[in-house]
């Protein structure tokens, strides 16, 4: 028997599609705005699971599989001769700084003849006080000698008079004495006028203000038309020669290791010039708050050396054989500074240490480290002393 399916087809147009219906645009438009959504926020999680678990050079604790040992890197750092740096921090002075007042009577200052950062020269004019006064005074010192002179040229002559009226026996001898004590006195005060006017004089030239010896003029503090005396402190500073310093300020454990003599390059703040000083100096006495002293570090004149300005040293000091550390690897708390170490049992240990010089290389380990001990490196403050941990030699995969 053959069958044949038909297909009833009547109802068809009556029928609607239900993508069809009245609204079914604003449906398809909102589904296809979450998908959106949804895609993005997958997308944004992807990205912040990428970055949260890349780019890490170890994870402080990382576990293996089904471990709970944490893995933390560790390093025998060695030992080796290593040249011993000292850095610190000073200020620039001049090495021999002469202040300058008023050594005579004072007066009003007429001229001043240098300003600051001038060159002069032992016994240069630096400054001129009036003189008016003083000038009168000499001129009548120097009439008293006159006056004195005329009288002592008398006293002489009577006296020469009467030595010849003596032989006659119309002069007595007592006569004679009186007339050459006379003369004598006139004499003498004749010197006595000499002295005055010296004097008179000595004085007038302490009313120039003179370089006691050559050197870099740091500081002027007069002007013209200024009064000034004794008291009136200083008005001029020069760095004699214009030799500098730096006062660098050193730690007293350091400060044993500079001998006097020691080579270092010197950096003032605010410029890369450096420049190479010579400590000629170390400070006998140690400052009790700071612990800290100071080593004079002689330089020779230049004009980016300015007194009272800031700058950085490096010093030579002597060799050293020990083991160099990261900073990572070095802690320290109340107790001092110490390292953390992995013993043959794989337990954490602590081990006290003394800092010693500290440069781009690494930080050097005075005492308490042999160098073959296994250092943790990093994360050591997450550890605690005692603990198990799987090291892992740096630079193993």
């Amino acid at each position: 028997m053959n069958y044949e399916t038909r297909v009833d087809m009547s109802d068809t147009e009556d029928r609607k599609v239900p993508d069809a219906e009245p609204g079914s645009e604003d449906s398809r438009q909102r589904r296809k705005k979450m998908w959106i959504v949804l895609a993005i926020l997958v997308a944004g999680a992807i990205i912040a699971a990428l970055l949260l678990s890349g780019g890490e050079e170890e994870a402080p604790f990382a576990a293996t599989d089904g471990a709970t040992t944490p893995a933390v890197t560790v390093l025998a750092p060695g030992a080796g001769t290593l040249q011993g740096v000292i850095n610190a921090t000073g200020t620039l002075a001049a090495r021999r700084e002469m202040p300058i007042g008023v050594v005579g009577e004072g007066g009003r200052v007429v001229s001043v003849t240098v300003e600051p950062g001038d060159w002069v020269n032992a016994g240069q004019v630096l400054a001129v006080i009036d003189r008016s006064v003083q000038s009168q005074q000499e001129s009548a010192q120097s009439a008293q000698i006159e006056v004195a002179q005329a009288d002592a040229e008398l006293a002489q002559a009577n006296l020469d008079r009467a030595l010849q009226l003596v032989e006659r026996g119309f002069i007595s001898q007592a006569d004679i004495d009186r007339l050459t004590a006379t003369r004598d006195a006139a004499v003498a005060r004749v010197q006595v006028a000499r002295a005055q006017l010296g004097e008179r004089r000595a004085r007038n030239a302490q009313l120039n203000i003179v370089a006691p010896a050559a050197g870099l003029v740091l500081t002027r503090n007069v002007e013209p038309g200024q009064v000034v005396s004794p008291g009136s402190g200083t008005l001029f500073s020069i760095a004699r020669g214009g030799e500098m310093e730096l006062l660098a300020r050193i730690g007293e454990a350091e400060l044993d290791a500079i001998d006097v003599g020691t080579q270092g390059t010197v950096t003032p703040v605010g410029t890369e010039q450096q420049f190479t000083c010579s400590v000629w100096q170390k400070s006998p006495v140690i400052d009790e708050q700071t612990r800290q002293g100071t080593a004079r570090c002689a330089l020779s004149y230049d004009s980016a050396l300015r007194p009272g300005g800031f700058a950085s040293i490096e010093l030579a000091s002597e060799t050293v054989v020990a083991p160099r550390l990261p900073e990572s690897a070095i802690l320290s708390d109340d107790r001092g500074s110490y390292v953390y170490i992995v013993d043959s049992d794989n337990k954490v240990v602590r081990r006290p240490i003394e800092v010693g010089s500290i440069s781009d290389e690494g930080i050097v380990v005075a005492s308490g480290l042999q160098g073959n001990e296994r250092v943790v490196l990093r994360a050591g403050g997450f550890l605690t002393e005692g603990e198990q941990v799987r090291p892992v030699t740096q630079g193993e995969s």
